[in-house]
């Protein structure tokens, strides 16, 4: 079961309080965005050059910290380091705490009665925070796993967002994409039958009574988290971008085990104007594997210190500077 507990299938439902020519980096600064009873809280890293553009990364499902790590083991820092690395190539990014979870804790009462729209209206309130503190007259959202689906759901109609950077995100509504890793697991054979059809159920809008179920899937599915993934499973991410206008960048590890490059294609199949790029021997939380022997793969996700996969923040400057230069 370690990759539910990793993966989207994993911490969706647990809920806690808790490289090129360098350029010069200012560093780190807190700041803050409205938040629906207390502010949401994040964190600013800064190059040292004036105005740069600014990048919102948003982060994946579950209790996911600022840094793209989780209590349950996930220590990939794979937000922290593409920060540090774009920085370094003049982008700014701002980190973020998601609602009810870390430093944001206190922005609502219960971390699990939310929606993917609750949380693209906080992308909309730290969008706005932004603006606010640099000047930018619009910022890029940068959406990572289950945050490229709130990326997407948070750019429609906004002027103030420069466009989308979509990595490893969903391509296909969120049911399909959680049945498919269960059936991929070897280890989740005997829970198969229960599982299934509380997918079934779900996404036909029906909770389920999973109190009798096996402990994972009584975690995995409890009551208090059906709502927001009745709504999650709703949502048609190739549907959300092919009504979206601005620009798109795709990125997608060839050895996701949770998001697969189908994914990404069928994402940029019904975004023709979108840029996609495929990056291999690369896994969901961006470092490098080079086989395809799953515990290889999983042990990359708490495993301190590994780089990202190189090339990943070139990519991304290198896009934000030619749209930059384009508008």
């Amino acid at each position: 079961m370690k990759a539910l507990l990793l993966g989207l299938a994993a911490a969706i439902c647990a809920s806690t309080t808790m490289a090129a020519p360098a350029t010069a980096v200012l560093g780190e600064k807190p700041l803050q965005a409205t938040g629906p009873l207390d502010p949401l809280r994040g964190v600013l890293l800064t190059p040292s050059q004036s105005a740069p553009p600014v990048v919102l990364i948003v982060p994946g499902s579950g209790p996911t910290d600022r840094n793209g790590n989780s209590p349950f083991g996930l220590k990939a820092s794979t937000y922290q380091l593409l920060a540090q690395e774009l920085a370094t190539q003049g982008i700014a990014t701002v980190r973020i705490d998601k609602r009810g979870m870390f430093e944001s804790y206190k922005a609502v009462e219960d971390p699990n009665a939310v929606t993917i729209q609750a949380y693209a209206e906080d992308v909309h309130h730290w969008v706005d925070a932004i603006r606010s503190e640099t000047g930018a007259q619009c910022v890029w959202v940068l959406g990572h796993s289950e945050g490229g689906l709130v990326a997407l759901e948070a750019g429609q109609g906004r002027s103030d967002i420069c466009g989308l950077i979509l990595v490893a995100a969903p391509g296909r509504p969120m049911g399909q994409t959680l049945r498919e890793q269960l059936k991929e697991d070897p280890a989740n054979a005997p829970i198969l039958d229960q599982a299934l059809p509380v997918i079934d159920a779900l996404e036909a809008g029906r909770r389920v009574d999973t109190r009798q179920m096996d402990r994972p899937l009584n975690t995995m599915f409890h009551a208090s988290v059906q709502g927001f993934l009745i709504n999650t499973f709703a949502l048609e991410p190739a549907r959300l971008i092919a009504g979206y206008s601005k620009p798109v960048l795709i990125i997608q590890g060839e050895r996701d085990l949770q998001i697969k490059p189908k994914d990404a294609q069928r994402l940029a199949k019904a975004a023709p104007n979108a840029k996609l790029v495929l990056l291999p021997a690369t896994n969901h939380v961006l470092k490098k594997v080079e086989t395809n022997d799953r515990a290889a793969n999983l042990a990359t996700y708490d495993k301190e210190g590994l780089p990202l996969v190189p090339g990943v923040s070139s990519t991304i400057a290198r896009f934000i500077t030619s749209a930059t230069v384009k508008r």
